[in-house]
C-alpha cells in the first residue's frame, strides 16, 4: 500500500512539472506560430531557405502583392 502513495506522488509531481514548464514555454511565445508548419510542406527547401539567408520576407510579400495589382490593372 506505500508505494501506491509513491506513485501517486511522483505522478502528480510530475504532472505539475510538465504544467509549469507548458506555462512558460506559452509566455516566452513558443506556441504562437501554427500556421508556417502547416504550409512548409507546400514549398520546395530551396524557396524557404533563400527567404530566410536574405530575410526579404517582406519584399518578396510585396513583389506578389505589386504584381497582381498590375495584372488586376491590366485586364
Amino acid at each position: 500500500m506505500d508505494i501506491l502513495y509513491l506513485m501517486i506522488l511522483c505522478s502528480v509531481s510530475l504532472a505539475a512539472i510538465f504544467l509549469v514548464v507548458f506555462i512558460v514555454y506559452a509566455r516566452k511565445g513558443q506556441f504562437e506560430d501554427d500556421e508556417s508548419p502547416a504550409v512548409r510542406i507546400l514549398f520546395d527547401n530551396g524557396e524557404i531557405k533563400e527567404k530566410d539567408e536574405n530575410g526579404n520576407k517582406d519584399k518578396d510579400e510585396k513583389k506578389i502583392g505589386e504584381n497582381n495589382k498590375i495584372e488586376e490593372k491590366s485586364e
